[in-house]
């Protein structure tokens, strides 16, 4: 998947670790991802945890897309800040799944929070 993924290359974005239900992710904000307030656009933010949220999801080799999602943004990122996202399964059942993302920055601190909904839709990720 990550392969095929040419919007995470575009962006530089690192696959970190893949898990049954669960991913991460990083991305160093760049120059060309800060806005007019000399911060990371949240729309940035939000496609990183999008990111972790899809390889989680996917983990199980069904097919899986996003069914929707919310973000809350604590805090800004800024040029050169070095972000990861942190998938974690918090529901399965069925085809729907709930997961949820914590974007921290190089230090640690919490910068967004991020649930996403699933749903499997036919289909494998890696065909046998």
């Amino acid at each position: 998947m990550y392969a095929r993924d040419h919007v995470a290359h575009a962006l530089e974005i690192k696959l970190q670790q893949v898990g049954r239900g669960s991913a991460s992710v990083s991305m160093v904000v760049r120059n060309d991802m800060v806005n007019g307030h000399d911060i990371c656009h949240g729309g940035y933010m939000a496609l990183l945890c999008d990111t972790a949220f899809a390889y989680a999801c996917n983990s199980y080799n069904a097919t899986t897309v996003a069914s929707g999602f919310s973000i809350e943004l604590l805090a800004p990122a800024k040029l050169g800040d070095t972000l990861v996202a942190i998938c974690v399964e918090q529901s399965l059942r069925g085809r729907s799944g709930v997961y949820d993302v914590k974007l921290t920055n190089q230090n640690g601190d919490v910068i967004a929070l991020f649930r996403g909904k699933s749903v499997r839709i036919q289909g494998e990720v890696i065909q046998k």
